[in-house]
């Protein structure tokens, strides 16, 4: 029912970008994905569907060829097997949330 970030050990993802897995349940979960500046989330897609709240920064995003700068504060929504990814124009973090959970995360 708690998870304390403080507890949490972060997996490498692309390099200067780093996950911790929060909650999650089969149906829903949420991480938080940290950023140096220039790092990128290369671009993929997956069956989830993904809501991202952009907690600190800013990051320019590109989802299906539409691409925009957001930052802090500022949330995107990813459909399905949409073709996303990011660059982080300064350091920063994401906290993204998934539906299902992605157990794909999870080895």
């Amino acid at each position: 029912m708690f998870t304390f970030n403080k507890d949490v050990t972060p997996t490498d993802c692309e390099p200067g970008v780093t996950r911790k897995i929060l909650c999650y349940s089969d149906e829903l979960m949420m991480c938080e994905i940290s950023f140096k500046k220039g790092a990128k989330g290369n671009f993929h897609s997956h069956e989830h569907l993904q809501i991202t709240y952009i907690a600190k920064g800013s990051f320019e995003f590109t989802i299906d060829g539409e691409t925009k700068i957001v930052k802090q504060g500022d949330s995107v929504y990813m459909p399905a097997n949409s073709i996303h990814g990011v660059t982080a124009l300064e350091d920063g973090i994401l906290c993204d949330v998934f539906n299902p959970m992605r157990k794909d995360f999870l080895k």
